[in-house]
């Protein structure tokens, strides 16, 4: 097989796993399921290296939506990670506020990532209006109204969920020749 004719991967199945995953996982430590051991390591490897990885991927591919995407918030996960890590040891404490501010930063970069979404599928503007949502309810969650954590919990499962859809559309349709879980139409043209 030449170059020419060699089958090229698709880096988003990689991002969207890491990101959904370690989403996911972060959940269910938010509605009280699981501690935070198995969220640093996810938080570290696979929604942080891996998804950098992706999008180091997704800049050779010219995707500058999936390079911003997939690196930014594989330092997301990474800064997270870290900051577990630190309040852990003792090393320095961020405080329920000091985790609010950092999610702000975040709520700010997803706002702004939610419009081209709306361009790219249906399937991608689901994914980031529920975690522009979610953000939305865990900022609420550190600045004075800690249910909202619990709620965000719920409501970014269906954005876990959704990547994971992402995710295994595209891997169906290689497999398979053939559109097997349709990501809809853009919202906006």
């Amino acid at each position: 097989m030449s170059s020419s004719e060699a089958v090229k991967g698709n880096p988003a199945v990689v991002g969207l796993a890491g990101f959904a995953m370690t989403t996911l996982l972060l959940q269910f430590h938010n509605v009280g399921w699981c501690g935070v051991g198995p969220i640093v390591a996810l938080a570290l490897i696979f929604g942080g290296l891996a998804q950098m990885v992706a999008g180091f991927q997704e800049f050779k591919c010219g995707n500058n939506f999936g390079y911003s995407a997939f690196v930014s918030y594989g330092a997301f996960w990474i800064g997270l990670g870290i900051i577990f890590i630190l309040n852990h040891f003792q090393v320095y404490h961020a405080s329920t506020t000091d985790v609010g501010w950092y999610l702000v930063g975040w709520t700010l970069y997803t706002f702004i990532m939610w419009i081209p979404a709306m361009r790219i599928s249906s399937a991608m503007a689901t994914t980031f209006t529920l975690l522009l949502v979610g953000f939305i309810l865990l900022d609420l969650g550190h600045f004075g109204m800690p249910a909202m954590t619990k709620v965000a919990g719920y409501e970014l499962m269906a954005c876990a969920a959704s990547a994971f859809y992402m995710m295994a559309s595209a891997i169906y349709q290689q497999v398979f020749g053939r559109e097997i879980l349709p990501l809809g139409k853009p919202w906006i043209k």
